[in-house]
């Protein structure tokens, strides 16, 4: 999965700084590309003495560190930058080469999104400020603190026999399939969630749910957690008509086009075309 970069390291601790050191990575966001730095047939991240005009003034926020050093999302545009640096657009990261960079791409582009989403208090409307000692925002005003929010969702590879239950959703490509995924409603355990979505979406019921692995999902700020079910494939499929447009089963080396491993939702197709669910 996109998440799985070792032996590169991320760590999302939060360091209570402001100063970026020249070999600081840098990460600057023009709409939805990334500047990036040309490394012969592939990309690295640009450090601070890479990009010109970054001064001690340069509106900049600590957001994690990849390979032990720090990494500051730039928010002043830089005017000039070296001849080596180019804008990748950042939704290229599903067949970017170096994974270790489409990750710390899409986290930072998360963490960006989340920072202008609160620019004011949610509570009395007061511009907001970044608390110093930790990820955090808050009002100045009132002292509300918001903190980075993640949305639980499942997703579930539903089986029967040597077949497998896909879906495609009305957002996807015409030829495009995965498997039944939802988010998480109030007051519900995951276990129910699964149980729902899989009812709504195409109207089976299903048994044997066990849990498989989760996996951070910033495109969407999510927590996709993934599970194993089974389901009678002689009930019939009732689909929603509203986020699902089609679902069928699908057998072993006759799987229609579908997510990579990349994702949870790949990895899990993965396992059934394996024959290892």
């Amino acid at each position: 999965m996109i998440n799985d970069i070792f032996p590169h390291q991320f760590n999302n601790q939060f360091i209570a700084t402001k100063h970026i050191e020249e070999s600081d990575y840098i990460l600057h966001y023009s709409q939805n590309s990334l500047l990036l730095k040309q490394n012969g047939h592939g990309f690295e991240l640009p450090r601070k003495k890479d990009v010109n005009e970054i001064y001690d003034t340069s509106a900049s926020t600590f957001l994690f560190t990849y390979d032990n050093v720090p990494c500051f999302l730039l928010w002043d545009d830089p005017k000039k930058v070296n001849g080596q640096l180019s804008y990748q657009e950042s939704n290229l990261f599903r067949d970017f080469p170096q994974k270790e960079i489409a990750w710390v791409s899409i986290v930072g582009h998360q963490m960006k999104n989340w920072y202008l989403e609160n620019r004011y208090c949610g509570k009395c409307g007061s511009k907001t400020i970044e608390k110093p000692d930790e990820r955090a925002i808050m009002c100045p005003h009132c002292n509300h603190l918001v903190f980075p929010k993640i949305s639980p969702a499942i997703i579930v590879a539903i089986t029967c026999e040597d077949k497998i239950l896909m879906a495609k959703n009305a957002n996807f490509r015409a030829d495009w399939y995965s498997i039944i995924a939802g988010y998480a409603d109030v007051g519900e355990s995951l276990e129910q969630t699964v149980v729902r979505e899989v009812k709504e979406e195409v109207g089976l019921d299903i048994t044997n749910l066990r849990y498989y692995k989760s996996q951070p999902w910033p495109v969407s700020g999510s927590m996709m957690i993934g599970f194993f079910a089974e389901a009678d494939c002689n009930q019939p499929i009732i689909i929603d008509n509203k986020e699902i447009t089609h679902a069928a089963w699908f057998t072993r080396g006759n799987l229609p086009n579908r997510p990579n491993n990349i994702s949870i939702a790949g990895e899990l197709i993965d396992l059934f075309e394996k024959g290892e669910i």
